[in-house]
């Protein structure tokens, strides 16, 4: 995996990690519209923390990409996942 490789499926795994990390700890405002019913955006969204969290869970499953790639165990060159020899 080159550099630009690395950067773009880190960017990838990033995003899905945010939107996986959003949920949490998200509490509704306590009043509803009386006419709508809409809640509106919470109270406190603590995005910071979101993001913290969500690029050192992205770190770790990149890092586990990485290993994966780059090892001989998941291989389309060698092993049982390559091409048949013509």
């Amino acid at each position: 995996m080159n550099w630009f490789t690395g950067v773009v499926l880190y960017v990838l795994i990033w995003w899905v990690a945010l939107f996986a990390v959003l949920p949490f700890g998200v509490r509704a405002v306590p009043d509803a519209d009386p006419t709508s019913g809409w809640r509106g955006t919470p109270i406190h969204p603590r995005l910071v923390r979101k993001v913290i969290a969500t690029t050192l869970v992205a770190a770790v499953i990149w890092i586990g990409c990485f290993l994966l790639i780059r090892s001989h165990w998941l291989s389309f060159r060698s092993g049982w996942l390559a091409l048949p020899a013509d």
